[in-house]
């Protein structure tokens, strides 16, 4: 993908890529993934001034970005978008003891196509699609594997259908777990990263979107 100079890039999803941002201060990029991007690219690239904003609010599901997707990331305009959503619906689903329903797939696929349908006809944005991921650490983060697996079918549906970037985390982060424990990415929850997990995660998107040249 390339990347012009004036560009616009908006993070946004749920607490994997909020990671404690003031949410007061607009050009707050938190403390995860987004940053160690950002500094990448604004030292990299000093004649391109991009523009680079975190809009991601921790707790958020599918649903819930999809309701103040219109505030925080249609009218901004971005020039390239990157999405990581998807984990809390199966958090929740998790924590109320619920199986996953076909209605509820369907309506997930919905709500996802909503994002970027309205980006093709809202925005000229290119898009990155990041997976919805899990460590089986502790042990029971196993048992959410039949909840985010179709998930994230979905999420490479999307992208082959909207001809997005696709980095595909879920699969990365569980082999580097197999090979130096699942914990040393994402501590004792199997989900929220710690900074090697989030340097794994920032070093998988300028491998899959940058072009240096």
């Amino acid at each position: 993908m390339k990347i012009n100079k004036n560009d616009i890039l908006l993070f946004i999803g749920d607490s994997i890529t909020d990671v404690g941002r003031d949410r007061t201060d607009g050009q707050d990029m938190g403390n995860g993934f987004p940053l160690l991007i950002a500094a990448h690219l604004l030292a990299a690239f000093p004649d391109k001034r991009l523009t680079v904003l975190n809009r991601a609010i921790g707790g958020d599901s599918l649903g819930d970005l999809k309701n103040r997707w219109e505030h925080d990331c249609l009218i901004i305009n971005p020039d390239i978008v990157t999405i990581l959503i998807g984990i809390n619906d199966t958090w929740r689903n998790q924590n109320d003891g619920k199986t996953i329903t076909e209605k509820e797939l369907d309506e997930f696929e919905s709500d996802y196509r909503f994002l970027l349908k309205s980006l093709h006809q809202r925005t000229d944005a290119r898009v990155v699609l990041m997976e919805p991921f899990v460590l089986p650490f502790p042990k029971d983060r196993v048992n959410w594997r039949e909840d985010l697996d179709p998930r994230i079918q979905i999420v490479r549906k999307m992208a082959r259908e909207y001809q997005t970037e696709l980095v595909p985390l879920d699969g990365a982060l569980n082999a580097l777990g197999i090979k130096n424990g699942f914990s040393y990415y994402t501590g004792d929850d199997g989900v929220h990263p710690t900074v090697a997990g989030h340097g794994v995660i920032a070093k998988a998107w300028l491998d899959s979107v940058v072009e240096e040249k």
